[in-house]
C-alpha cells in the first residue's frame, strides 16, 4: 500500500467518525462532563485529521507548491479553529467557542466533505 493511501485511510478513519460525533455535540446539552469528555475527543480527532490531510497532496484541481489545493484550507481553517476554541471555553467565552464550534462543524466537516464527492476524488469513485 502507498503512503498516500495510508494517510487517506488514516484521515478517513479519524474524520468519520467526527461527522456523527460533531452533530451529537451540536444537537446535545451543554456544559456537562459527557460535553466536554466527548468534545475532547472530537477536537483531538479533528486536529489529528488536519494535519495528517496536509501531506496529502491535492489530487484534483489547481495546486500550490506542487502539493496544496484550496481543500487544505479546510486544514488549516481546523488547525486554527480547535486552539481557538478551546481557549475561549477555557476563558469562559461560550459564545466564541460555541461560534467556532459551528465554523468547524459546517465549514470542516460538511462543506469539505462535499468536495470529496467531486469527480477525481476517492470517495466520488467509491459511491458513485
Amino acid at each position: 500500500m502507498t503512503t498516500y493511501k495510508v494517510l487517506m485511510f488514516l484521515h478517513l478513519f479519524t474524520v468519520t467518525p467526527c461527522i456523527f460525533i460533531g452533530a451529537y455535540l451540536l444537537l446535545s446539552k451543554k456544559g456537562t462532563k459527557n460535553h466536554r469528555f466527548i468534545g475532547k475527543i472530537y477536537l483531538c480527532l479533528m486536529f489529528f485529521t488536519a494535519i495528517v490531510s496536509l501531506f496529502l497532496p491535492a489530487k484534483v484541481g489547481n495546486q500550490f507548491l506542487n502539493h496544496f489545493g484550496w481543500i487544505h484550507l479546510f486544514s488549516l481553517l481546523t488547525l486554527y479553529s480547535v486552539p481557538t476554541a478551546i481557549i475561549a471555553v477555557k476563558k469562559g467565552n461560550i459564545k466564541a467557542h460555541k461560534t467556532k464550534m459551528r465554523i468547524l462543524y459546517f465549514g470542516a466537516l460538511i462543506i469539505a466533505g462535499g468536495f470529496t464527492l467531486a469527480p477525481g476524488r476517492y470517495l466520488h469513485k467509491l459511491f458513485f
